[in-house]
């Protein structure tokens, strides 16, 4: 029989890349979605990727064990996937409560639903590189101290460890990936490798002359959402769970990003790059560069895609999703 799996966060990047990873290895994929007031969830992303009508949606809230008991008794799931979170680290700020309700409650929700009613599913809990904060070594494996430096990663934190105390304490296969940044054309639109991505199409077609941008100097580990999924999916076939950094072992400033993605599109970045204060967040990450060894040695796991492959790929998804009305209107 086809294994079934359960993926929170199923309409974000991660989950719609993970979801088409599954599908195409014959999974039952089952989504958690949450109903909002103008409609049940938007399949943006899936549709993107094709795969929209072949998941099965099941209502649910991450703030609402109830719901997810149902959600999870009805899905049946061998394999468990919390990627759903408040994501945005600067939000995590101006909305502290509520990330920490989502983001660690709802993964502590999610472990307890998973507890009562399938304890014996194997179950991933999405970590965060963030974790890490001001790291005191250049670069950062499983074995780095954390030291999280915004409510965000303070709230992933809070959802890493109660996944380490719900395995040590319960005995579930239940294992973390710390995830280093990973983008995509399916990043969310305030994340900043996307803002660069939409401007620089916006800017190519005429739409836009400037990108107003924070911090140009933060490093970061950017690898592509379709090879981390995979990460994700081999972690779970061990037989014993495990906690493991994912990362590409390189990195570029936003800066760097920004020159590859304007150079793509024939544009000089220093003519359309101003500077907003206002876009910096209150404590700075400065660098972080992923130690994923581990990931290799145990997993096979490498990336195939870097950093500026991926922003390349998605100025030429943003220039296509811009021209398209232009085509569909000129037919």
């Amino acid at each position: 029989m086809a294994r079934r799996a359960f993926i929170t966060g199923i309409t974000g990047q991660d989950g719609a890349w993970l979801a088409k990873l599954l599908l195409s290895k014959n999974y039952e994929v089952f989504g958690l979605a949450r109903r909002s007031g103008s409609g049940f969830f938007t399949a943006e992303r899936l549709d993107w990727l094709g795969v929209t009508r072949d998941v099965t949606m099941l209502e649910g809230d991450l703030l609402d064990l109830s719901s997810l008991l149902r959600a999870m008794q009805n899905a049946r799931p061998d394999e468990i996937y919390n990627l759903a979170a408040q994501s945005y680290v600067m939000t995590s700020w101006r909305q502290p409560l509520l990330t920490g309700s989502v983001t660690a409650m709802g993964a502590a929700n999610m472990l307890e639903a998973t507890r009562i009613a399938c304890p014996s599913a194997r179950f991933y809990q999405a970590s965060s590189s963030e974790m890490f904060g001001q790291a005191a070594t250049a670069t950062q494996s499983e074995t780095t101290p954390f030291q999280p430096r915004s409510p965000y990663a303070a709230a992933k934190l809070y959802a890493h460890w109660m996944t380490v105390n719900y395995r040590e304490s319960f005995g579930l296969h239940a294992s973390c990936g710390i995830l280093f940044n990973h983008e995509s054309p399916l990043r969310g639109e305030e994340f900043v490798t996307r803002r660069i991505s939409r401007a620089v199409a916006a800017i190519r077609c005429g739409f836009q002359q400037k990108l107003s941008l924070g911090c140009m100097e933060a490093r970061r580990d950017w690898g592509h959402a379709r090879d981390y999924v995979e990460a994700m999916w081999l972690m779970l076939q061990q037989p014993e769970p495990v906690d493991l950094v994912i990362a590409t072992g390189t990195s570029m400033s936003v800066r760097d990003i920004c020159r590859v993605a304007f150079a793509h599109a024939g544009l000089d970045m220093d003519r359309h790059v101003t500077h907003d204060p206002a876009l910096l967040r209150p404590a700075e990450v400065d660098a972080l560069l992923g130690d994923a060894s581990k990931a290799r040695d145990l997993l096979g796991w490498k990336p195939r895609s870097g950093a500026a492959d991926t922003m390349r790929e998605m100025v030429d998804a943003d220039i296509a999703r811009l021209q398209l009305p232009l085509r569909q209107a000129a037919e």
